[in-house]
């Protein structure tokens, strides 16, 4: 079977029949290898007979060697002569001496043997490890009988005392007599209460135990431990259970109805998938096969084995134990303690981390756990994330990279020895075939000296092979792409100088993977989709990653920059050729100001501009002026915009050219001179210094308070250090190497040069405050001691910080992978006609530019500017006309979005609009959830972690920002300092000081839903006015005669997102979550295109929760994903029978990922044994919709090309199946 042919894959609990169907045999000794022999022993762990040849086609005796063998059995020892990789695939088993329970479905959160059961799991696990009882069964008729006769006893004995009282006696004796008769109801009271507590499944303690059943013992049967438990469940009828749990469920109510629901399903579930409870008892214990659990031989002659080994050889061990005390019939209390010893080594095997104080550690002496079953699965070294999320691979090399402007755009310079070593079978392939070799071994030693040959055969070889860079960390898809190798001498690889901004890469000793694609497919679509030449924009933007920086832009500043009063300045020429020539004469200088004919106009400019614009293409206009980054930036997003790929690729590498030649041939250098400390500083701090002299003197006199005293300090030295930076670009020599680099925007930014030679300024100190003590010198002047000690802090925090960032960053996009990576283009168009509508308020407010709000949209009308219609409804709005409608003052558009797209499976093509990476409409099958969430992540690096005070003490507060307040926003929490809300509609009428009454209105157009929620307040009572109290220190956000929609909000802070779903609805929320995001990452100067945003947060909408069943197969109160839901109604709707309701509900990433469809998704995400736990209990089925679950099984991913291929095969499928029923039908007519 191909992995391509597998369909979905089921997860179930097995019977003891299957585990003994895939075992090979019985291990029955904990013996490993001999260590005389060096071999495996005969019935162990890692036995030849049971597990498979250690050689290939070799038997354990040595009688039969040899492929000719193949399929054999050797009559000696046992062992069938095939490959040794079967070892990898071969398990074994070891038979129990009594049942044992399975720690996940008795441990795990919830229980699945408690919720069966009905009880809690610290009952079963007392009873599972001897300490408790439970009531297997009580014979009803015994004890109706026991009843009546304490009934008669009592009777009898209080006839008795009634007739002593009757003959005439004593006060004292009288009194006796009724102490008596008190005694005897109280026992047949006591004794009564015993016998109704003898019921099934009662937990009784071992004293309550012994007491009982010296008493009642004939009543009822218990038993403690596994076995116990597992004959309850063999002998449960489930069916008759789930009737009972159903009349039951009829008249509970709260949290009895959701016990009860939860037991109805898991039961249901186990008979839709034929699993007997009683299969969570293990009888048969898996052996997992021996080359998964290795045991290798170090130096010293000593083993290391893996821990599952060692886990294994306990059970064994006990197990053995236990058969030899059963055997010998040995007291019940040792085979108690020796039954729980081996339920408790079966426990450690299969989850050693489920049972606290419980563990199992190592026996070398470290304090550490055994890694069990369980462990090898969880956590990122387990074998989800690291062997089949990702893998290593072959044909792959990693080295320093290095710049090379020569080489050309899509190229990378590979060093020879590794690209030998990448290509060697093609190598030796091409050696055979040119006859200079004649096997393969002697390509081998050719290959090995590098002769002439060799070379010549790994140039022919490369020609027409790409190969994919990598740099870690790939936070975006801009991280890996194709390249032309080139050979080149050296040890580095070496990449061209523009793609260093989409690997983020620099040349300080960064290292770069080389990765070889093998198949023709996967090379082609390298050179079709992966080429650096087609990745020139940004996902998340649209925006361009390969513009010329730093050195580039330094060289064209330099040249394009007049000089003032240069040799051969207001000389005119007839041409450029003219003006090049009188340059190389040496009578002009590149930098002056000359007048040239151009066509048939004079244009004032300077050599070095007409070099400029050679390096733009032919018929660009003629740019005439001070080339800086945001210049050159402009002209590269132009040019890719406006020109194919080759041509932008071929301006862009010119512009590099040019770059790199005049920042050389200007010969700017940096030194200790350029920093030139401002004249004016010492009198400036000095002034500084007199004006604090006068605060402290008011302080003194008691003028100031500490709090005034200390702002007014700060006030001043901050006055001071704005002064000097004033002074500083003043100061700077203006063709000096400093203003040149950050006037060009090449590097730097002015803050730097004012700490290096102007002032350092104040600091901040541990506590987040700022420090009144500044530090006055400047780099350059060097610090004092103090100066330098304050400043440590900061630099010291900076660093700390970034680290912390990086992973709290990497955590957050990983999230939002595991969320939306089953997010692809599924369909055309849905024919939404609702959209929604971005407005230029809202991004003004956040402070994000509109155009990313709106480029790459389909809007839902026309759209006319001066009542020209720029564009059509349904068509997209480009670069161009974005720009004309932000120009034209439009302040809102009604646009389609991926938040209204009405696609079930994923989005379609209109809803999402433009490929932003691309500059065109996106294609089907394009994977958008994962460029959402690369797009959202890639710049969470750059974000702060720290959350701010609002400042003073009366704020209302801490309010989070930057990454911890996008982790609040996403995963919806209640936030910091949270918002209030308002509930319902209406009008403002008074507004005091922490209080805001409100008239809420009743307007026609409600529907009934909001109309009974409007009706009654939080408190059920009719809603007139409502009053809201504000929380102290919060600005309101309202003023008096203000109408309000619910939802608004009232007073600064953030919104919960959970108060805002319920009363302002599924569009408010969706918007308000969208806002919110943008705030952050605009503050930190960061552009993402709203739709990615939005994507993300469709995800949060994706789930809903199980009103009324009907006919599904969904319980009430299950959250399901919508897309299921839909499918499921349909089906229902065709089959005539009741279809489920539901009910819309918001929710945070890391719970949407964990409610996927998809077990392997979800257990590969967080919380692997609990999503095992429950997948396997029900039998769940994967149905392979999303990318992860395909990479995990190793089948190509069903997005791109695989999702365009795997539709082409659906609908072959679908088109051969209507054939054969037209043929069918037409064979029935011809009979």
């Amino acid at each position: 079977m191909k992995v391509e042919d597998i369909k979905s894959i089921r997860i179930k609990l097995a019977s003891p029949e299957e585990i003994l169907g895939w075992s090979k045999g019985e291990v029955t000794k904990p013996e490993t290898i001999n260590y005389r022999t060096q071999r495996p022993e005969k019935d162990g762990l890692f036995c030849e007979k049971i597990f498979g040849p250690e050689k290939d086609y070799q038997c354990y005796c040595g009688k039969y060697r040899g492929i000719r063998y193949k399929g054999m059995t050797c009559d000696r020892c046992g062992v069938e002569i095939t490959k040794a990789s079967v070892r990898r695939e071969r398990m074994g088993h070891i038979k129990l001496a009594c049942p044992v329970s399975h720690i996940w479905f008795l441990r795990g959160v919830p229980s699945v043997m408690g919720t069966i059961l009905d009880l809690s799991s610290q009952q079963l696990e007392k009873i599972a490890y001897f300490a408790s009882y439970i009531i297997i069964s009580a014979d009803e008729k015994a004890k109706k009988s026991v009843s009546g006769e304490i009934e008669r006893e009592y009777k009898e004995k209080a006839k008795s005392q009634n007739e002593k009282q009757k003959i005439k006696s004593t006060k004292k004796e009288e009194r006796e007599t009724q102490l008596m008769l008190k005694r005897l109801k109280e026992a047949r009271g006591e004794a009564k209460r015993e016998l109704e507590a003898i019921k099934p499944l009662a937990v009784l303690s071992e004293i309550e135990f012994l007491e009982l059943s010296s008493k009642y013992g004939e009543i009822f049967e218990a038993g403690t431990g596994a076995e116990a438990l597992k004959k309850i469940f063999s002998d449960m009828d489930v069916r008759k259970l789930i009737e009972e749990l159903e009349n039951r469920k009829k008249g509970a109510i709260g949290a009895e109805r959701k016990k009860l629901l939860r037991r109805t399903t898991l039961l249901k579930d186990m008979i839709e998938n034929n699993i007997r409870p009683e299969w969570m008892f293990l009888t048969i214990l898996p052996v997992l096969p021996p080359a998964l659990r290795p045991m290798v031989q170090l130096d010293g002659g000593r083993y290391a084995s893996s821990d599952l080994n060692d886990l294994y050889r306990r059970v064994i061990n006990r197990n053995n134990r236990l058969k030899y005390l059963l055997e010998i019939n040995a007291p019940e209390v040792i085979l108690r303690n020796e039954k729980r010893m081996l339920q408790e080594a079966v426990d450690a095997l299969i989850d050693n981390s489920m049972r606290s104080g419980h563990t199992t550690i190592a026996s070398t002496g470290q304090a550490r756990l055994l890694k069990s079953l369980a462990d090898m699965l969880k956590g990122k070294q387990g074998r989800f994330r690291q062997n089949l999320l990702g893998k290593r691979v072959d044909y792959s090399g990693r080295s320093v990279i290095v710049g090379d402007p020569e080489l050309a755009f899509s190229e990378c310079g590979l060093p020879k020895k590794m690209a030998l070593e990448l290509f060697k079978p093609f190598v030796s392939a091409k050696l055979l075939e040119k006859e200079i070799v004649y096997n393969v071994r002697q390509a081998a030693v050719l290959i090995e000296r590098g002769t002439e040959e060799v070379w010549e055969a790994l140039e022919t070889v490369i020609e027409n092979k790409l190969v994919l860079l990598n740099r870690a960390p790939t936070l975006h898809r801009l991280g890996v792409q194709g390249f032309k190798p080139r050979l080149v001498e050296g040890e580095a690889i070496r990449i061209h100088p523009l793609v260093c901004e989409a690997f983020n890469a620099d040349f300080d000793g960064d290292q770069m993977a080389v990765y070889l694609p093998l198949s023709e497919e996967a090379q082609s679509e390298t050179r079709e989709r992966m080429l650096s030449g087609f990745n020139l924009l940004k996902p998340a933007t649209g925006l361009s990653v390969v513009s010329p920086r730093q050195d580039m832009i330094l060289g064209c500043y330099w040249l394009t920059k007049i000089k003032e009063g240069a040799k051969g300045a207001g000389k005119h020429f007839s041409s450029a050729d003219e003006a090049t020539l009188a340059h190389e004469m040496g009578a002009i200088d590149l930098r002056a100001q000359i007048k040239v004919l151009m066509g048939d106009k004079i244009i004032e400019t300077s050599l070095g501009r007409m070099i400029f614009n050679k390096a733009l293409p032919e018929g660009f206009p003629f740019q005439n002026e001070l080339m800086n980054s945001k210049k050159i930036k402009d002209f590269a997003r132009q040019i890719i915009e406006e020109y194919d790929n080759a041509t932008a690729t071929k301006t862009l590498d010119e512009i590099k050219k040019t770059g790199f030649e005049y920042a050389t041939i200007s010969g700017l250098s940096w030194g200790m001179d350029d920093l030139v400390v401002p004249p004016r500083k010492a009198e400036l701090l000095e002034k500084a210094e007199g004006e604090i002299r006068k605060i402290e003197a008011y302080f003194k006199k008691g003028l100031l308070t500490t709090e005034e005293r200390k702002s007014q300090v700060i006030e001043v030295w901050q006055k001071t250090k704005a002064e000097i930076q004033r002074l500083i670009p003043e100061t700077l020599p203006p063709d000096g190497i400093v203003f040149t680099a950050i006037d060009a925007g090449a590097r730097g930014s002015w803050s730097q040069p004012v700490q290096m030679a102007g002032m350092k300024g104040l600091v901040i100190n541990p506590a987040g405050q700022i420090m009144e003590f500044p530090a006055k010198s400047s780099f350059k002047e060097g610090f004092g001691i103090l100066e330098y000690f304050i400043s440590t802090h900061g630099a010291r925090k900076g660093t700390a910080d970034t680290a912390l960032r990086t992973s709290t960053a990497g955590y957050l996009t990983r999230r939002l992978i595991d969320v939306a990576h089953d997010v692809l283009i599924s369909e055309d168009d849905c024919k939404d006609e609702e959209g929604i509508v971005v407005s230029k308020i809202d991004s003004d407010e956040v402070g994000q530019d509109f155009i990313f709000k709106i480029v790459g949209r389909a809007p839902l009308e026309d759209i006319k500017v001066n009542n020209k219609t720029i564009v059509k409804k349904g068509e997209f709005i480009n670069w161009e006309a974005a720009r004309e409608i932000i120009n034209s003052g439009i302040a809102a558009l009604k646009v389609r979005s991926p938040l209204s797209c009405r696609s079930t499976k994923g989005i379609c093509r209109k809803c999402y609009g433009w490929d932003l990476g691309r500059n065109k409409p996106i294609d089907t099958g394009e994977a958008v959830g994962i460029v959402a969430a690369q797009a959202i992540g890639e710049p969470g690096t750059q974000l702060t972690l720290r959350t701010f005070h609002t400042g003073g003490v009366a704020s209302g507060g801490d309010i989070t920002h930057g990454l911890p307040r996008v982790e609040e926003v996403f995963e919806r929490r209640v936030p910091k300092g949270e918002a209030i809300i308002a509930f319902y509609d209406g009008k403002v009428i008074k507004i005091d000081k922490d209080t805001i009454k409100i008239q809420s209105s009743k307007s026609k157009t409600q529907n009934k839903k909001e109309k009974a929620k409007e009706k009654k307040s939080p408190k059920g009572r009719k809603a007139e006015m409502v009053e809201y109290k504000i929380p102290v220190g919060r600005t309101i956000l309202v003023k008096e005669g203000d109408i309000i929609e619910a939802g608004d909000q009232l007073c600064e802070g953030s919104i919960d997102l959970k108060k805002l779903f319920k009363f302002g609805g599924k569009t408010k929320t969706a918007v308000y979550i969208v806002k919110e995001i943008q705030r952050i990452y605009a503050s930190q100067g960061v552009a993402i295109h709203d739709k990615h945003i939005e994507t993300i947060v469709r995800q949060m909408f994706s789930r809903v929760r199980v009103k009324k069943q009907g006919d599904s197969r969904f319980s009430e109160g299950e959250i399901v994903e919508l897309r299921v839901m839909i499918e499921e109604n349909k089906k229902l709707k065709k089959a005539g029978k009741e279809p489920a309701t539901f009910q819309e509900m918001i929710l945070g990433i890391s719970k949407v990922a964990l409610t996927t469809d998809s077990f392997l998704s979800a257990a590969s995400f967080e919380e692997t044994s609990r999503i095992l736990i429950k997948a396997a209990i029900c039998g769940q089925e994967d149905k392979l919709r999303g990318l992860k679950e395909n990479v995990i099984i190793g089948k190509l991913v069903p997005a791109g090309s695989g999702y365009r291929r795997a539709q082409n095969e659906k609908s072959k499928a679908e088109n051969k199946e209507e054939e054969e029923i037209v043929d069918g039908k037409a064979g029935e007519e011809e009979e």
